[in-house]
């Protein structure tokens, strides 16, 4: 049988991400995003653009896939971490293996409950042997500072002096396979040595500011581009408006940034991620770094039900996998059936968005066993009707990561 639960904490947790237009939070871009007649909507307590006025959504698309598409991700929560003990507290929230991480890598993590559940899906670079840039989703932002809090009250002794801070800040994603050519004329830093899943220190020329600011090489959209946090409001601003002035570059909004991270089989929190899955039910074995995975190393949250579960694959009785469909598009929530037995719920759709890279729609779902095999035909509730759908091998677009 399904597991229903996870329907109904996935919708708390959905309902918890959108939030209503009172009271608002505001980027430091905020002005220049009305002034570029952006469509302004709320999004995990800010308000934020989802298309700008002239583009459409397929538009906005199809020019991050081909040309620059700009965007203000400055709502995600900055974090630095810091002392002596840093590298053994974040092994006790993640499964990761940051001893193996070389000064400036970046990797995807996820800080774990006690049962193994995601608490958020996070970015975290290493600068140093017990220092850590992290960046932690916007609308887990209340509830990420206070597992923090909380589980460094528990990790703390008289051997450890752990910093933990959150900034406030612009942070921008320049993604596009023309990223580097536009961002290299900002800077003298030679970028193409720079690689996917890195980051340094770099200035930018023209802004009046001697300061270097932290880019780190990739994304949420597939493609090739950087992420450049820039604490100085006003240094954004004008980096901001200097980019625009490209001719290979647009703002790009929320509906685009969906769209290219469904394509990329990416997840977003509180529709494929919830403290109810594992990262092993999400399909993120990955994550689990292989050296962390026996009971000496795994010194994890919730490392005896992860590691059972990769021990036995048989005992996840659903998986997150990728859809595609045609005719009207597969929206959060939508209940998924037995192509051969239509009356058996045998999944639910996380997400879903029409492709404007591979035709059709996309989606994320999680599917029983043995439904979620690549190529198994299923049928997908949609607006009273069920219509047919197929499971797909993720990414469902190709990426596009510069490696060198």
């Amino acid at each position: 049988m399904f597991r229903a639960t996870v329907i109904r904490n996935t919708t708390r947790n959905i309902r918890a991400y959108s939030t209503d237009s009172t009271n608002l939070l505001k980027t430091p871009l905020y002005d220049l995003h009305v002034e570029l007649n952006a469509t302004m909507v709320p999004f995990a307590g800010y308000s934020m653009p989802v298309l700008y006025k002239g583009q459409s959504h397929i538009e906005s698309h199809r020019w991050t896939r081909t040309n620059v598409g700009l965007f203000d991700v400055s709502h995600m929560l900055q974090h630095k971490l810091s002392g002596a003990g840093s590298t053994e507290f974040l092994q006790t929230l993640c499964p990761t293996d940051f001893t193996k991480l070389a000064p400036y890598q970046s990797t995807l993590s996820v800080l774990l409950n006690k049962d193994g559940g995601v608490v958020d899906d996070t970015m975290i670079t290493k600068h140093g042997d017990e220092s850590y840039y992290i960046v932690t989703n916007a609308g887990c932002r209340a509830n990420d500072i206070k597992f923090i809090k909380e589980s460094l009250g528990e990790f703390k002794d008289g051997e450890h002096d752990i910093q933990h801070n959150t900034f406030e800040g612009s942070l921008l994603a320049i993604q596009g396979p023309k990223a580097q050519e536009v961002v290299s004329k900002f800077t003298n830093d030679n970028l193409g040595s720079l690689y996917f899943g890195n980051s340094r220190y770099i200035g930018l020329e023209g802004f009046g500011s001697s300061e270097k600011f932290h880019i780190a090489r990739g994304g949420y959209t597939g493609e090739d581009g950087f992420e450049i946090s820039i604490p100085d409001d006003k240094v954004a601003l004008d980096f901001t408006k200097a980019l625009l002035e490209q001719e290979l570059v647009k703002p790009i909004g929320l509906a685009a940034r969906d769209s290219l991270r469904l394509e990329a089989g990416m997840c977003l929190y509180g529709h494929e991620l919830n403290e109810q899955i594992t990262p092993i039910e999400a399909s993120l074995n990955w994550l689990v770094s292989k050296s962390r995975r026996t009971p000496e190393a795994a010194t994890f949250n919730g490392a005896s039900k992860i590691l059972s579960q990769l021990a036995d694959p048989k005992s996840v009785g659903f998986k997150r996998v990728g859809i595609k469909s045609k005719g009207p598009s597969p929206r959060e929530q939508n209940k998924i059936f037995d192509i051969n037995e239509p009356t058996k719920q045998i999944g639910t759709v996380c997400s879903g968005s029409p492709s404007p890279s591979a035709g059709g729609n996309v989606g994320q779902a999680f599917i029983n066993k043995p439904y979620n095999k690549t190529g198994t035909k299923i049928l997908v509730e949609i607006r009273g009707k069920l219509r047919e759908a197929e499971v797909a091998k993720m990414p469902l677009v190709q990426p596009s990561y510069y490696r060198g």
